[in-house]
């Protein structure tokens, strides 16, 4: 993902200050109460700093050098430069924030990395996920997109031990975006 590479401080500048209070809580009414969190894909660094405000114990990675750094120098710890793809974490996690994240994961590749999060998860975690809304897929704005919708996204989970517990489509939180967003709610089904 060079893109990330080349545009990171612009990226950090443009999703910061974003509100995202509507996902935050559409994820956290899940979660019960405090617990630990993986940011997955973290960017900005925005979500971390927001969980651990509230308490969590928040674990972060991002496969971009410039991201990590970033979220270091604003006082995150447990931050690690690791793709998704590669985690090999188990049992560790009462929730997996993937905010505009797994969207950048080939369709073929999708249902294996739902699997290494559902690996991660401890027995009735929760993911939230979000990805574009829509039936796409390939490059736009030079970076790779899997969009999905109400139909689409059950094909990644035929066999997988998640289950959907919510989902809303909302719109872009940035600044002149007016994309729309599938937000997802997924458990691990209990004794898997």
């Amino acid at each position: 993902m060079n893109y990330y590479k080349d545009h990171s401080q612009e990226f950090i500048d443009d999703t910061i200050n974003c509100d995202m209070s509507e996902q935050y809580r559409f994820f956290e009414k899940y979660l019960n109460g405090k617990g630990t969190i993986l940011d997955v894909g973290f960017g900005s660094g925005r979500d971390s700093l927001y969980f651990k405000s509230k308490g969590y114990e928040v674990y972060a990675i991002d496969p971009e050098e410039s991201f990590v750094k970033h979220a270091k120098e604003l006082g995150l710890d447990n931050v690690y430069q690791l793709k998704v793809e590669d985690m090999i974490f188990e049992d560790m996690f009462d929730g997996i924030w993937a905010c505009a994240s797994l969207l950048h994961i080939p369709s073929q590749d999708l249902r294996l990395v739902l699997e290494k999060c559902s690996n991660a998860l401890k027995n009735n975690g929760v993911i939230y996920a979000s990805f574009k809304y829509g039936d796409f897929e390939g490059i736009r704005n030079e970076r790779y997109y899997l969009d999905v919708n109400e139909i689409s996204i059950k094909k990644y989970l035929l066999n997988i031990d998640l289950e959907i517990i919510d989902m809303a489509i909302s719109q872009d939180v940035r600044q002149n975006r007016n994309d729309k967003w599938m937000n997802l709610v997924l458990r691990k089904k209990y004794g898997c």
